[in-house]
């Protein structure tokens, strides 16, 4: 029998490793085996630790939220109890890019998108897939865009099992160290089932049946719906365009929101072709990057009691 020296046993072991497939998990989807200083994280609006799986009741809204420790493309995708599977970033919608920069959080919706996720039916648990790579991946051979209009992409698959299956495809030219996934949890639960609205249970635990108080007029989603339904805002006109200039601010003082001035300059860039990679709002200050095919731009708008100040930089 042939020995390998310590030396050529690591050397076959990272070989080893280098070549090995991605791991189909129950729990996550798809994993990658192999160790890379890449990572992504993906959570809810009702739990930031991604070990719990918040309960929603049908016709409540969800935000989803993710970031990236390097620059990275990431790919969300929900799976429901009935394995339909959405692809929810990239879209064809304003802001769906899926660029996202180092150290940046990226919530979905992002302000000024113009839809919301609407929860519904079927009930039972929903897991959101994060995937990020360094490089663009093909999603091809997964969804497809009908138009070029303003929408979400048809998905070819259904199931986690196919969906895992095919990513697996997906991600085998990419190298393996550039790619690393993340999933969080959601379960959708009847009113009366609910904890009060924002608590969550324990992963794959059922929440225990409490009384909850009464909701008014609640929605009754038709069984066969999605768990994610998006809701389209009506269309408004087109905003005035930014004075073409590569550095611009100005100060205006009106009643309303920081969120409300900064969703309207936004759509201002707009506009002007750009698309919305991160936003970051640290108390009376959010901060926005774009981009533009080679071109950044970055928004922000500070609040001062009425007063608000914005600033556009263009590079």
């Amino acid at each position: 029998m042939k020995v390998l020296t310590p030396l050529k046993a690591l050397c076959a072991l990272l070989v080893g490793t280098a070549s090995a497939a991605p791991v189909i998990s129950a729990q996550s989807i798809i994993v990658n085996p192999v160790p890379t200083n890449l990572s992504v994280k993906v959570w809810t609006d009702r739990d930031s630790s991604g070990a719990q799986a918040p309960g929603y009741t049908p016709g409540e809204r969800i935000r989803l939220y993710t970031s990236v420790n390097q620059d990275a493309y990431v790919y969300l995708f929900n799976v429901d109890p009935q394995g339909n599977v959405d692809l929810i970033l990239p879209n064809k919608y304003q802001g769906g890019g899926n660029f996202l920069k180092a150290n940046t959080t990226r919530a979905f919706p992002s302000p000024g998108d113009p839809f919301t996720f609407d929860v519904s039916t079927p009930y039972g648990l929903n897991k959101v897939l994060a995937l990020a790579s360094r490089t663009q991946l093909n999603l091809d051979q997964i969804a497809s865009f009908k138009s070029q209009q303003n929408s979400f992409a048809t998905v070819n698959v259904k199931g986690q099992q196919q969906l895992a299956q095919a990513l697996s495809i997906v991600v085998k030219p990419v190298e393996q160290t550039s790619w690393i996934s993340d999933t969080a949890y959601y379960t959708v639960v009847s009113p009366a089932g609910n904890t009060g609205g924002g608590s969550a249970t324990p992963l794959l635990v059922p929440a225990p049946a409490t009384s909850a108080p009464a909701r008014p007029n609640p929605i009754q989603p038709a069984p066969t719906a999605k768990a994610l339904s998006v809701q389209v805002q009506p269309t408004t006109p087109q905003p005035a365009p930014l004075p073409n200039v590569r550095d611009w601010q100005t100060t205006v003082e009106r009643q309303g929101s920081l969120s409300a001035v900064y969703t309207e300059y936004a759509a201002r860039l707009r506009a002007e072709g750009y698309t919305q990679t991160s936003s970051r709002q640290t108390g009376n200050h959010i901060r926005g990057e774009f981009r533009k095919g080679d071109g950044r731009a970055t928004l922000e708008v500070k609040q001062k009691g009425s007063r608000f100040e914005i600033k556009v930089t263009r590079r």
